[in-house]
């Protein structure tokens, strides 16, 4: 499975359980990167897509149900227990710092980044996508 988060410049992820931000923009990247793969997520995150697209699938286990090469859009569950499953990374970045109390935990030592770009958001100036592979 390929994992996508969004964090801020010190890998913050949700402050108070809520994640720090959000953005449209953002949003139909992750779509046009998900092509028709299936894209993985909870309810918690699919309320800010609105209508889902076909590939969209949710579930409160979705980590567990994802196959290979499938993405899962991470925003409040933790990956580490699925670590030996995850063959590619998808990482937005803010670009700002938020306050964080939960933080993406994997350690991308060893991991090839194949691209970095960056694109103007709905709600951010700048958003900086990388794309990681092992």
């Amino acid at each position: 499975m390929r994992i996508a988060v969004c964090v801020d410049d010190q890998n913050g992820m949700l402050f108070n359980r809520r994640r720090q931000s959000q953005d449209r923009l953002l949003r139909e990247d992750l779509l046009r990167e998900a092509g028709d793969r299936p894209l993985w997520m909870n309810a918690y995150s699919a309320r800010q897509f609105g209508p889902l697209p076909p590939n969209v699938r949710t579930a409160e286990d979705f980590l567990e149900q994802a196959g290979p090469g499938e993405f899962c859009f991470v925003e409040d569950q933790d990956i580490l227990p699925y670590q030996e499953r995850i063959e590619g990374v998808l990482i937005y970045r803010w670009n700002r710092r938020y306050p964080a109390d939960t933080r993406f935990p994997l350690s991308l030592e060893g991991w090839k980044l194949e691209r970095r770009e960056e694109f103007p958001g709905s709600s951010h100036e700048r958003i900086t996508k990388e794309v990681y592979r092992l």
